[in-house]
Parts: structure tokens; C-alpha cells; sequence
């Protein structure tokens, strides 16, 4: 479980990616490529209409980057592999053909932000917290930073990135546009994910092709932008306050 664990299953032409890691589900490198080649095979797949992307356990959707992965990283090249995968990620998802709904039964940070921004359509419970705490440690949620300003605004990518410290809760993040609806429970959201996949999935498929392109029109050059924006990480992430930061976070 080092690297946690993915899981694709398809059933009435819709794909469930469920992805997990034991710690809180971060995401290593290897699971970032996995959730990449997930993402590309389905989008490819006639089978497929309407993807959900979800979390294993019911405290933490997506804990964002492996401290350990971003504690061993040496080089300038191997900082920016790592975070090419966050950018890779999300690249996939925004140009897979299918339409992308995301269900966040808990806290999300960083990479966990960007996750859910990158989903076209976003479930959430009042256990949804989210907070960019990239600041804290030299770095910044550069890679991330694209697909959150487009859900959110800048005004809210500021107010995350500078206020690092400090969660902002699930209705905050609804006000925002990062979440579509908000639930009491994990159960009410669940019947509602199911719910809306299923009618999309009745719905036809080159309507939603189409509607998936047009919801990302403008974000045609974010390949050279999100690989830019991992070369800027790569090198901060190398830097002596980084360091000093990753090693009192794992004492």
C-alpha cells in the first residue's frame, strides 16, 4: 500500500475511478500516473458516458502531495517529474471526452483542491474543508493554481493561497463555485452523485462530448502552462526553507 491503490470499475456507461492511499489519501507519483492513464483509457472508451471520481474512507478526500516523495526529491529534474504528475493529472482530465463528476466526502488539500477543481461537476458534505497550504512550506499551488482560478476566480485562488494556515469550509467553497451542492451526509450525497450520473448516461453521448469542450474552451495552451507552473515547484521545493519545513512537518 505504498503507493495506495486505484480502481476503475464501468457498469450502465458509468466509470467510477476510486483511488486511496493510507496517507489520507495523498497522492505519490506512481498513483498520480495511474489516475492520468485512468482518465485517457476512459475518455477512448465507446463504453463510457459519464465518469465519477471519489475517495476510499469517509474523513480526507485528498490529502494532496506525498510528503515523503517531496522530502526526497534532490534534483531540479526530479522536482519537476513530481509535479508533472499533478499537472498531468489534471491536463487528462480536462481533456477527457467524458464529463467528470466529482464526489468529496472530506478535507481536501493542495493537489486535493485542484483534483476537485478539475471536475466538471462537484459533490460535497459539510465535512468538505478545503485549504491551499502550499505557502507553509516554500512552495506554491502553481501547478493547481489554473484549474482552481477557473472554477473559483482569482479572488478566491488569492484568498486560499495566502491565507495557508487557516480551512475554509464546505459552503464557503460552494459560494465560490468549487462545489455544486452540499450535503449533510455522505449517504444524501451518494443517492445524488448516482442520481446525476445515471441521467447523464441516458443522455447522448456526442451532447456531452461537445458540452465537455465547450466548458473548456480558453484552456487549449495549459499543457505548456501546467509543465511552466512544475518547473516553478520543482526548483522551490529544492530550496532551503522547503527543506527545513518537510522536516519539521514529519517530526
Amino acid at each position: 500500500m505504498e503507493n495506495g491503490s486505484l480502481y476503475t470499475n464501468i457498469q450502465n456507461n458509468i466509470a467510477t475511478i476510486e483511488f486511496f492511499h493510507p496517507a489520507g489519501n495523498s497522492l505519490p507519483g506512481e498513483l498520480l500516473t495511474r489516475l492520468t492513464t485512468s482518465f485517457n483509457e476512459l475518455s477512448d472508451n465507446n463504453e463510457v458516458h459519464v465518469i465519477i471520481l471519489k475517495s476510499e474512507k469517509e474523513t480526507t478526500f485528498c490529502a494532496g502531495a506525498s510528503f515523503d516523495e517531496l522530502s526526497s526529491i534532490s534534483t531540479v529534474e526530479e522536482g519537476k517529474r513530481f509535479f508533472l504528475g499533478f499537472a498531468n493529472v489534471i491536463n487528462a482530465m480536462r481533456k477527457c471526452s467524458k464529463l467528470i463528476i466529482g464526489r468529496v466526502q472530506g478535507k481536501s488539500v493542495g493537489g486535493g483542491v485542484g483534483l476537485a477543481a478539475a471536475c466538471d461537476y462537484c459533490f460535497a458534505t459539510e465535512q468538505a474543508s478545503i485549504k491551499l497550504s502550499e505557502f507553509t512550506i516554500g512552495i506554491g499551488p502553481f501547478v493547481i493554481a489554473p484549474a482552481v482560478a477557473r472554477k473559483m476566480g482569482l479572488a478566491a485562488l488569492g484568498e486560499l493561497t495566502l491565507d495557508a494556515t487557516n480551512w475554509q469550509n464546505a459552503y464557503w467553497a460552494k459560494e465560490k463555485g468549487l462545489f455544486a451542492k452540499v450535503f449533510e451526509t455522505i449517504e444524501e450525497m451518494d443517492k445524488e452523485v448516482d442520481n446525476l450520473a445515471l441521467k447523464l448516461s441516458q443522455y447522448n453521448p456526442e451532447a456531452l462530448k461537445k458540452m465537455k469542450k465547450v466548458l473548456w474552451e480558453g484552456t487549449e495552451h495549459w499543457d505548456l502552462l501546467l509543465e511552466e507552473r512544475a518547473k516553478i515547484s520543482g526548483k522551490l521545493v529544492l530550496s532551503e526553507f522547503t527543506k527545513n519545513a518537510l522536516l519539521k512537518f514529519k517530526k
